[in-house]
């Protein structure tokens, strides 16, 4: 695509997730990448009214320690590769906080956990189960914990990738909201599809515990 365009944008904050790839081959593996996190906002992008979602790196949040509840402005760029990516826009830049609402405060009775989010090191730590995308959209949204990933499928080894948009969760195993939802199809050429059923969710937070 050659028509990307540079937008200005502000808006409000409604949550801020982790920015994951997750790579998919077969049953064999299944890879998080952490590369910053999306800002999921209310406000107006030209000045024209909108919902809408800007990826940020982890230097730009560390800098500006956005939450929900913040008004925020800034620049960005429209997807190159919409079918690749969640976020609306990209390549953020200019970001200036205008002003933090009275619920821009940690929530002290969760989940969902309503906060800074921590930093991409942390979640690599953690890794993620799948969530439910019911939960995603739901009481889980505004969780730290939550995320959309970018995910890509190795289709034909070496040849051909499809892609999609998938629902996770880096929080812990006892959270009462926490539903995987229906086990994932995995494709490959010639062979069908395989089911994530959530034994690969074990190997990914094999390092924490029950309350982690």
């Amino acid at each position: 695509m050659d028509d990307q365009a540079k937008v200005e944008w502000q808006g409000k904050v409604l949550s801020i997730q982790p920015r994951t790839n997750v790579w998919r081959y077969v049953l064999d593996n299944r890879t998080h990448s952490h590369i910053g996190y999306n800002l999921f906002l209310d406000g107006t992008v030209y000045g024209v009214n909108a919902r809408f979602v800007v990826a940020i790196s982890e230097k730009q949040q560390q800098s500006g320690g956005f939450r929900v509840g913040n008004e925020i402005k800034g620049s960005a760029w429209t997807k190159k590769h919409p079918e690749r990516e969640y976020a609306d826009y990209y390549r953020a830049g200019a970001l200036k906080r205008i002003s933090t609402a009275a619920n821009a405060t940690d929530v002290k009775e969760a989940p969902p956990w309503i906060t800074t989010p921590p930093d991409m090191q942390t979640y690599e730590w953690r890794g993620a189960r799948m969530l439910s995308l019911n939960c995603w959209k739901g009481k889980c949204f505004q969780c730290v914990w939550a995320s959309m990933a970018n995910v890509t499928i190795e289709y034909d080894w070496g040849k051909s990738q499809k892609y999609r948009f998938e629902s996770f969760c880096y929080g812990p195993k006892s959270c009462k909201f926490y539903k995987m939802g229906k086990p994932r199809a995995v494709p490959y050429k010639g062979r069908g599809s395989n089911y994530d059923e959530g034994w690969l969710d074990d190997i990914c937070t094999e390092r924490r515990g029950y309350d982690e």
